[in-house]
């Protein structure tokens, strides 16, 4: 493993101005300033930026860079502080990492920790990559029902340095099952005497073989600070944070987001990112969208006569194109985000697609009356009223088929985002050329 030029390990003051005013702009910032800083310089620079930080300092940072800045600081730095800092990570925060990194150097790293940390963090990695399994911290205080709480409390005193969490604790039953969960709020407030058994609550939990992002939403829309992860006998095997949740959640976003506009998520700060990664993650997507659009370019040649009769309907071909195109954009995009909080399930299509078919017959509608008369001064009565009955009826198909293909696509298990803005912007464009001239036939008799 190669290092920088830096002598420097981490935590030691540094010597040269230039690291002096690098070191003060990082000792001024908080962890996600001093993650965003990091994340805008290159390779090297961000290793000696690193090597800057004390100690404890530079593991909270590291926890929070994304895993692919995670792999190039351990190409950077030398081995030995590697090893202490993924040492210090959580074993929810070693997994990522190693998806990142060669099969060698990930051995090594594992085998340098201790034996409960080293079974902890390969237990996790048994799971499904985007199941909760995979997320959950396996360091989890629990308590049985008969303990009292002020035991509870001595209990988990002795362990809030070995696990993740002490704020919300697991009630076990027989066989590690979980039966309910106790706050340690609740705890706190409790007469000491009293069981845990007296105050606990009914268990939120999620099975390890869950979907993470299912997790995620579970955890914010019930407001928990974690839930007990169990297998499918209810037994424990861990627990799922609020912080790891929030990071799953921004995770999934910042992917809906970029897979609606047409690209794959760059899964890094884009200062970091080389110029042949932009062309990768958005160079696929061209290809298939170049492709789809030789769909609107067929409709055109096929209808080569009607234009050639009626050389004006040209003119609102891209009118026409942007107007459905962008409604079914707008339709799509808000039923992925509605999917997205949870305020929208497939069992929902049909009240959904009635919905945006009565939007869109209205936003059409509207847009029809008021281009009527500037339609009629430019290309006469006839033409106007070929392009006021398309665009009604695109933007009621644009607003159904947007709203319908995320749900559809989500019930039989793809990505909505994969299927959304610019496949359907592309169908639309398609379908509604096909309208706009089938009805140029019909009205002017051509």
């Amino acid at each position: 493993m190669e290092s920088v030029e830096n002598p420097e390990p981490v935590g030691e003051h540094p010597t040269t101005p230039e690291l002096r005013s690098l070191h003060d702009r990082l000792a001024r910032g908080d962890v996600t300033a001093v993650v965003e800083l990091l994340g805008r310089m290159t390779a090297r620079d961000r290793a000696i930026g690193f090597r800057l930080l004390g100690k404890g300092r530079a593991v909270a940072v590291f926890e929070d860079l994304d895993p692919a800045l995670q792999r190039e600081l351990v190409d950077e730095l030398r081995e030995e502080a590697v090893a202490e800092i993924f040492a210090a990570l959580d074993p929810d925060d070693r997994a990522p990492l190693l998806d990142e990194l060669p099969a060698g150097v990930a051995r090594r790293l594992l085998a340098g920790l201790a034996p409960r940390e080293r079974a902890w963090t390969t237990s996790l990695l048994g799971y499904p990559e985007d199941s909760a399994g995979r997320r959950m911290s396996p360091a989890v205080a629990s308590v049985h029902p008969d303990t009292t709480c002020g035991e509870a409390i001595e209990l988990l005193k002795q362990a809030a340095d070995e696990v993740e969490t002490i704020y919300t604790v697991p009630v076990l039953g027989p066989g590690r099952a979980v039966v309910g969960v106790v706050s340690l709020r609740r705890l706190l407030v409790s007469d000491p005497a009293t069981t845990v058994a007296e105050v606990a609550s009914e268990p939120q939990v999620v099975r390890a073989s869950d979907d993470v992002e299912d997790a995620a939403n579970l955890v914010r829309d019930g407001g928990f600070v974690a839930v007990p992860v169990v297998d499918d006998e209810d037994r424990l095997l861990g627990i799922f944070t609020v912080d790891d949740a929030m990071r799953v959640l921004e995770r999934e976003d910042d992917e809906d987001s970029a897979r609606v506009g047409g690209t794959e998520p760059l899964r890094r700060p884009y200062l970091s990112v080389p110029v042949l990664g932009l062309v990768r993650a958005r160079v696929v997507w061209l290809f298939a969208l170049i492709g789809a659009a030789t769909l609107t370019v067929g409709v055109q040649n096929h209808f080569e006569g009607e234009l050639q009769t009626v050389v004006t309907l040209a003119l609102f071909i891209p009118l026409l194109i942007g107007t459905g195109g962008n409604a079914g954009s707008q339709a799509a995009t808000t039923v992925v985000r509605a999917m997205a909080v949870g305020d929208v399930r497939p069992g929902d299509l049909l009240r959904v697609v009635g919905r945006e078919a009565a939007t869109g017959l209205a936003l059409g509608a509207s847009l029809a009356t008021v281009g009527f008369l500037p339609a009629a001064a430019i290309a006469g009565a006839d033409i106007a009223l070929v392009l006021c009955l398309t665009v009604t009826i695109v933007c009621t198909l644009a607003t159904t088929v947007g709203s319908s293909v995320p749900l559809v696509a989500k019930r039989i298990g793809i990505d909505p985002a994969i299927v959304s803005a610019p496949f359907i912007s592309t169908f639309v464009d398609t379908t509604g050329l096909v309208l706009y001239f089938t009805i140029a036939k019909v009205v002017l008799g051509i």
